[in-house]
């Protein structure tokens, strides 16, 4: 009897506490025993396991099921409301100067190198870039991010920009003209201080008298996302102005283009035809339908752009979606002056979805979007309901022979934990609440 019973108390959790003595190890066990607590987390359910030692306490538990350690992809989900529908509106207001004498309808698509609106009949084209157009490009050798979307969009319709000098090149800009030339392209400037003069008659010489005014402005480097404003490129917008419009310049004023992200869409026409073309005119969004969720400053890091979701419209179907965009913007913060505004502070995470034609008889709506916020591959799980809290803290599982498992408890989801521990492996049985 002494025998089996010192086998049955090293098979208990006990056992596993190296720095007791026997006779403590016995004393811990038989009160672990008594007080062990059988937990079905989230299921509510708590037995009490007992008995003498030796009686694994079958009789006073709830009937069990022998389950085994099985592999399994976990995620961990979480479900937001969100709106879908066009995206941001931008607002879009003409320049100093002019009467409006063309708008779209509402709903139009522009898309590249297509004109927006008309002032003073002159079209103001649709390109697509970062950088709107911030000053008359009209000098050879200017330098400069929206001189590179001059360039991208030239070449993207087709048109040869010639070659764009490298990045790290220094050129020399030359004076405003009263028409841009396309004879010779701005010359890179080298290290030697005796240098001929520029196409201006400029000398370059550091000796030159203080005070004396330059006839040619610095010279620049082009740096990383920079275009330059070559005679090749300005010849290529000689080529293309007839095709949307203009005359054949090759010289671009801030009013002739508007730079969007992508194709745009109109969704609303502020001004009126004759009317100041320095008001609103317009706004626009994009023309695909992207689900937009407004979700908390705080738990945005457990979103990441890429991560797949499921979002279910308002007919209960659910379509594809992945992560597009995270908003660096907070917004709702609590008022500057310190009344009761809402002190919440939320990031738009942006979704687009992956099935277009999942949403075409739907312009706007509430939607449910399904994260998975945690996922791991190839854990090791039981059905919560295996787990045991322990009276000196921890879990267990036990095994049908009544042997207990010390686990570490990893993510919970869809009535599966995630367990690892001594003697953890797959295929082993546990017991598990039914």
């Amino acid at each position: 009897m002494t025998e089996h019973s010192e086998s049955e108390r090293d098979d208990r959790p006990g056992s596993v506490r190296g720095h007791r003595s026997p006779r403590r190890r016995a004393t811990a066990l038989a009160v672990a025993a008594a007080v062990l607590l059988t937990v079905g987390v989230g299921a509510g359910l708590v037995w009490a396991g007992g008995g003498t030692e030796g009686d694994t306490g079958s009789q006073q538990r709830p009937k069990a099921t022998i389950v085994a350690v099985s592999p399994t992809d976990l995620s961990d989900t979480r479900e937001m409301e969100g709106t879908l529908g066009f995206g941001a509106a931008r607002i879009v207001r003409g320049t100093d100067g002019g009467k409006v004498t063309w708008l779209p309808a509402v709903g139009a698509s522009v898309t590249r190198g297509k004109q927006l609106y008309r002032v003073n009949d002159r079209p103001a084209v649709v390109f697509y870039g970062s950088t709107p157009l911030y000053r008359t490009l009209d000098s050879i050798g200017s330098v400069g991010r929206d001189v590179r979307v001059v360039a991208d969009n030239l070449k993207a319709l087709g048109y040869d920009i010639g070659s764009q000098p490298a990045t790290g090149t220094t050129v020399r800009p030359q004076a405003p003209a009263s028409g841009a030339s396309t004879d010779e392209e701005p010359q890179p400037e080298g290290n030697d201080p005796h240098a001929s003069p520029g196409p201006s008659g400029a000398g370059k010489n550091a000796d030159e008298p203080a005070g004396r005014p330059s006839a040619s402005p610095r010279p620049v480097t082009v740096k990383e996302g920079d275009g330059v404003l070559t005679a090749s490129l300005i010849a290529a917008i000689k080529r293309w102005q007839p095709t949307a419009g203009m005359e054949p310049t090759g010289v671009l004023d801030v009013s002739d283009v508007v730079v969007t992200t992508g194709a745009a869409r109109v969704g609303k026409v502020n001004a009126q035809l004759g009317a100041d073309a320095s008001a609103d005119l317009l706004t626009i969004t994009a023309t695909t339908k992207t689900v937009t969720i407004p979700v908390d400053a705080l738990d945005v890091g457990s979103i990441k752009k890429g991560q797949k979701v499921s979002v279910t419209l308002p007919d209960q179907s659910a379509t594809p979606g992945e992560v597009s965009a995270i908003s660096t913007i907070i917004q709702g913060a609590a008022d500057a002056e310190g009344g009761s505004g809402d002190p919440s502070q939320q990031l738009n995470v942006t979704v687009s979805l992956r099935d277009a034609d999942a949403v075409q008889d739907v312009d706007a709506a509430r939607v449910q979007v399904k994260f998975a916020t945690e996922t791991r591959k190839g854990v090791l799980t039981v059905p919560v309901g295996a787990l045991l809290a322990l009276s000196e803290g921890g879990y267990a599982l036990r095994t049908p022979e009544g042997k207990l498992l010390p686990v570490e408890t990893g993510l919970f989801a869809k009535g599966l934990v995630e367990v690892s521990g001594q003697g953890i492996a797959v295929g082993v049985k546990v017991e598990s609440a039914s």
